[in-house]
């Protein structure tokens, strides 16, 4: 199995990755925690975690026999429209651009898809040494606790705001995995904790999202208020989520170990078109047949367009965004109830802030 396991390393350095390990099939580490965090109802909306909350205990719930899991990390292009300023406590954020977008979706694909892809070429290639082998892909849509195995396999800790971190690469990465029914010699030690006592990511968090070390409430975080939940949006958050419209790096832009890192980012992955993606105007005015052109094999596909437009005028309310009332106005009219809501709202909050400094001024 070590040739297999090397020819795999090797080949898959070949297909961009930048980190492989294996870690031995086993009860997730983190599968209580998992347990109680649902309890806690820290997962909002996001009711498959508790359907699905038994699989994730081990993978042979996603491969029945599975004896391995081969983790891979592959690096995305870095947000480069944000950047950590080192004034004070090193927690400052300085922003530019119109909007903001998470990093990872700044490039021209679904890092689903291209990472699928990679992993369908690799597997093709290790069967030819292993054939009759079972091998599944995993790219963050099956019940694998990836972060937990990645660990095992030595990629990296588990950071206080619940990323994986590595020294090299920080922690702008995809993580896949393969999983097998073959015993692969499997990493021989996981990676030490290097967070030691900072708390950058923790208290610069602008929705207050972490309840503690390694422990973030996601129905407070602008990731996934702004990807993952489909309604509206507490209005007590909406003023905090800034002018963020689809995820939100602060933790990994404040986290030192991003500061340095440096990695090879595949061409796809590489940021492109942000003065569009980050354009109120251009989410506010854009309709459903051009969403589907620009943005079916993106992730923005899975926000949807309403999604998006809520988004949008959330920021354009925190940005003060006075030239986009007439493109507000109209979504008040939106079929979506909840575009609609959030449209009167925006523009509430806009004429309020006006009226509000006139009287100052007076």
């Amino acid at each position: 199995m070590k040739q297999v396991a090397d020819q795999l390393r090797s080949q898959a350095m070949d297909l961009g990755f930048t980190l492989v390990g294996i870690a031995q099939a086993q009860r997730a580490p983190g599968y209580d925690q998992l347990c109680e965090w649902i309890k806690s109802n820290f997962h909002g909306s996001m009711s498959y975690l508790e359907t699905r909350r038994n699989a994730y205990e081990h993978p042979s719930s996603v491969l029945e026999g599975c004896q391995s899991v081969v983790m891979l990390a592959m690096p995305y292009d870095r947000n480069p429209m944000t950047k950590s300023s080192k004034k004070g406590s090193g927690t400052n954020v300085e922003r530019s651009g119109e909007s903001q977008i998470g990093a990872y979706a700044s490039g021209e694909v679904d890092y689903h898809d291209f990472i699928w892809d990679k992993l369908r070429q690799l597997t093709a290639n290790v069967l030819i040494l292993a054939p009759g082998s079972q091998w599944r892909g995993v790219v963050d849509t099956a019940p694998l606790l990836e972060r937990d195995f990645a660990r095992l396999a030595g990629l990296g800790w588990i950071g206080k705001n619940t990323l994986l971190l590595n020294r090299e690469l920080g922690s702008y990465f995809f993580l896949a995995a393969l999983l097998t029914n073959l015993e692969l010699p499997a990493n021989e030690a996981f990676a030490t904790d290097h967070c030691g006592n900072c708390t950058a990511c923790l208290s610069a968090c602008p929705t207050e999202a972490f309840e503690g070390p390694h422990l973030l409430n996601a129905s407070k975080c602008i990731s996934y208020l702004t990807i993952e939940h489909r309604g509206e949006i507490d209005l007590n958050l909406r003023d905090k989520m800034e002018d963020w419209i689809f995820g939100c790096d602060v933790c990994q832009i404040v986290c030192p170990w991003n500061r340095k890192s440096k990695s090879t980012v595949e061409a796809p992955l590489i940021a492109q078109d942000l003065d569009r993606k980050t354009s109120l105007q251009h989410w506010l005015e854009l309709d459903e047949a051009e969403f589907r052109k620009l943005y079916r094999k993106t992730p923005f596909w899975r926000t949807k367009l309403t999604g998006m437009q809520r988004n949008a005028l959330i920021a354009a309310a925190n940005t003060n965004r006075t030239d986009l009332l007439a493109s507000i106005e109209r979504l008040i009219d939106s079929p979506s109830p909840v575009v609609a809501e959030t449209a009167a709202w925006s523009k509430a909050k806009i004429i309020a802030f006006g009226t509000n400094r006139n009287q100052t001024r007076n």
